[in-house]
């Protein structure tokens, strides 16, 4: 899995997230933390934090977590991808990555095509 923030003028690095399933407290120890919480940072204010409704993201420590660091997070409807701005991003990334000459041929190579890309 990887996992990337998105704004008008900027982004976060590409990070990935190997090894094991996305739990809540991979995900507040991985991207909350370390991530979001510097891009709240960084934009001030008005950020205003959109994820996704996967499972994980909605367990009552990742909330506890957003409340603790002030984050506030967009509520928006179940299954609408159409609706998240990143889903345009990791198509756009699919593209490319598919449009590759050599495709990785194991887990180190995809990361870097996929940081490369």
């Amino acid at each position: 899995m990887v996992w990337a923030g998105i704004k008008i003028n900027g982004r976060t690095c590409l990070h990935v997230v190997a090894n094991g399933t996305m739990t809540g407290k991979r995900y507040i120890n991985e991207v909350l933390l370390p991530h979001v919480r510097l891009f709240r940072g960084a934009v001030g204010d008005k950020f205003v934090f959109m994820d996704d409704n996967a499972t994980c993201h909605r367990t009552l420590a990742v909330q506890d977590c957003l409340d603790s660091e002030d984050i506030q997070r967009l509520v928006w409807p179940a299954r609408s991808p159409d609706l998240n701005r990143i889903e345009n991003v990791w198509d756009a990334l699919g593209r490319q990555f598919a449009g590759r000459n050599y495709p990785p041929t194991n887990k180190n190579t995809l990361i870097r095509a996929l940081t490369e890309e």
